[in-house]
């Protein structure tokens, strides 16, 4: 029988491994023979192993779109070895090199194609993926922002999303996430990261810069509408089950997860990390969004925002004046949460 930090991963978290890349058959293979925590990241290397031996052969054979294929499987199965296992730095820091090691090799057989992108920051560097959709440019683009356990190295199947609609995409690891969490901890001032990663993708060739959102998930559903909160260059934002005072959050969060952000935070004591929670907080910084009218990020939904998670989108439009569908009142921002969305208006010709 697996331990209690096994059985907390396996429920919370086994339909996200799957619906980004995770095979269902590996899953319970690999889940089912774990008993012990202390295993977790082995386990998944050597299956992730797997995949980028069958990659590296068909890349040997000259079989790009199959050897892609899976070296970048074989990079999200080394990123769920490490993505919480921050008990052992040793092996998380291994098994991470080895999922960005698989997905730098898979860029180039992708389709589209990826490009690795560094941006200098505080003295370290934020690493980004960006990929272009078919057609001519200059592109919209979405900035993929993770949250606390994830990194760019998971996004494929989000960046299919975008890309079938004819817009960009660029995954970042931003400050304690992925490539940048061995140098950077975790801020809740994410407009300083953010100015300098919209920087970087303002210059983009192939990309239009008056048209760029940004899309959050989980804790990077705070980062996002952070973000937009202090640079006007940023035309939509989704922020999805993101919390508005993660401190707030805390009680409610599962061990491994306040375990990762002790270690990502830089904090000392759980005690401490309890305190850093606390400093990622929207209160006060809704009016700054861009926008004519500025109303709440939400329209008033958010105005009272529950301590829980949620699921929201949000879109905002500072320039466009044609009307949203069934926007709950007129404004330059606007929102629903749950099953109900405001259609997007920064898309390409012909996206849905």
């Amino acid at each position: 029988m697996p331990d209690r930090r096994v059985a907390m991963a396996i429920e919370h978290w086994a339909a996200r491994f799957t619906a980004n890349g995770v095979d269902p058959a590996d899953f319970t293979r690999v889940t089912s023979a774990i008993d012990s925590w202390d295993e977790w990241c082995a386990a998944w290397c050597r299956a992730a192993a797997e995949h980028e031996d069958l990659g590296r052969r068909a890349l040997g054979d000259g079989r790009g779109l199959s050897g892609g294929s899976h070296l970048a499987q074989a990079a999200v199965y080394y990123h769920f070895a490490k993505f919480l296992f921050v008990q052992d730095l040793g092996q998380m820091r291994e098994a991470h090199a080895a999922a960005v090691r698989c997905l730098n090799d898979a860029l180039p057989y992708l389709s589209p194609p990826g490009e690795r992108v560094e941006i200098p920051f505080d003295g370290a560097t934020l690493v980004g993926i960006r990929r272009l959709p078919a057609g001519a440019g200059p592109h919209p683009i979405v900035v993929l922002i993770p949250g606390l356990d994830s990194a760019k190295e998971e996004f494929r199947a989000t960046e299919r999303l975008f890309l079938d609609r004819g817009l960009a995409t660029f995954s970042v690891d931003g400050p304690g996430q992925g490539e940048a969490e061995y140098d950077l901890a975790i801020r809740p001032d994410w407009e300083a990261p953010g100015a300098a990663i919209l920087d970087a993708v303002s210059a983009m060739p192939g990309i239009d810069p008056t048209r760029i959102g940004v899309w959050g998930v989980s804790l990077g559903g705070y980062y996002a509408p952070r973000l937009v909160s202090g640079d006007r260059r940023a035309r939509a934002c989704i922020a999805l089950s993101g919390p508005f005072r993660f401190g707030e959050t805390w009680d409610q969060l599962p061990e491994l997860t306040r375990d990762a952000f002790r270690v990502r935070s830089r904090s000392a004591s759980a005690a401490q990390a309890r305190l850093a929670a606390d400093e990622l907080t929207l209160a006060g910084r809704l009016g700054g969004l861009p926008g004519r009218r500025r109303p709440g990020l939400l329209s008033g939904i958010m105005e009272h925002p529950p301590a829980r998670s949620w699921t929201v989108r949000v879109w905002c439009r500072s320039s466009d004046t044609r009307p949203a569908q069934k926007a709950p009142r007129p404004g330059p921002l606007c929102g629903q949460s749950r099953t109900r969305a405001v259609e997007p208006r920064m898309t390409s010709s012909g996206a849905r």
